[in-house]
């Protein structure tokens, strides 16, 4: 079983369809995906910030069985748990939405699998997810990538937490989430998780940019992860791109590597 983590609300969900039909399209195995949504409600902060609706729960789980009649996924409504943990806490009006922090709360979730891979909504796999999934991480409590710009610009081994390939058990046992989460309760970070995440941190693996390339899309690209970039032509200048803007990947990426999986979910969305 193939375990993976998504996180946030309705606004995000073209992603965490697009990521998972990548995920489906570009492996050979037969091994079943067991897809887990964490979610919540914080209309207190932003009265868009509600739970996942069942008609597009439902779409998710008829797009992903399609591929294997065992593929499942779980929603997870963490409201309770995140404003007993998190709640009005320094960092709640993070750089994207407080969806970025409940990861930190996998610890508290019963029944989580001992392998994890957390993926940002913004990813989509250019070649077999098992390339990533089956890396070996039994001394380590997670793997992950560099950041594109963090290891320029803060340190050569700062980490982009948009994929995470956990070790559950090691991460309990050396209390990952919670020194995270301690922290989030003391100090406003600029990246927030991200940030609190790496200072929690007793052991990782460092994988090659291709399992998180931020900036660029090679053959050698496993997971494309469509992040805010820097462009420098006409002028220097930031897009926030996603994968479901289908024209402007196809216009200003010049991506067609993705067009049979964003053919999938624009004839699936027909039916939302």
């Amino acid at each position: 079983m193939v375990n993976v983590l998504f996180c946030g609300n309705d606004g995000v969900f073209d992603g965490f369809l697009t990521c998972a039909l990548s995920m489906l399209k570009r492996t050979d195995s037969a091994e079943p995906f067991s897809f887990y949504i964490f979610t919540m409600t914080l209309t207190r902060v932003d009265k868009r910030f509600t739970t996942i609706p069942e008609e597009h729960i439902k779409l998710f789980e008829k797009a992903i069985k399609k591929y294997n009649d065992k593929n499942t996924v779980k929603v997870i409504d963490l409201t309770d748990i995140y404003e007993r943990e998190l709640g009005g806490c320094p960092n709640e009006g993070a750089y994207c939405s407080p969806y970025t922090l409940i990861r930190l709360l996998t610890d508290l979730v019963d029944g989580m699998p001992d392998k994890l891979l957390y993926l940002d909504a913004d990813i989509m796999f250019n070649r077999d997810p098992h390339l990533l999934y089956d890396i070996d991480i039994s001394d380590v409590e997670y793997a992950a990538a560099r950041d594109h710009y963090g290891k320029y610009l803060l340190y050569p081994n700062y980490v982009n937490a948009g994929v995470l390939l956990f070790n559950m058990t090691m991460a309990k046992k050396n209390g990952l989430f919670a020194k995270a989460r301690d922290e989030l309760r003391r100090k406003k970070f600029l990246f927030a998780d991200q940030t609190a995440l790496i200072h929690a941190t007793t052991k990782k693996r460092l994988l090659p940019q291709r399992f998180n390339d931020q900036k660029f899309l090679h053959k050698h690209t496993i997971v494309r992860h469509f992040s805010k970039r820097l462009f420098w032509l006409p002028y220097p200048h930031t897009e926030n791109i996603k994968q479901w803007q289908v024209d402007k990947v196809h216009d200003i990426f010049h991506y067609h590597q993705f067009d049979d999986i964003l053919e999938e979910y624009t004839e699936l969305m027909k039916q939302a």
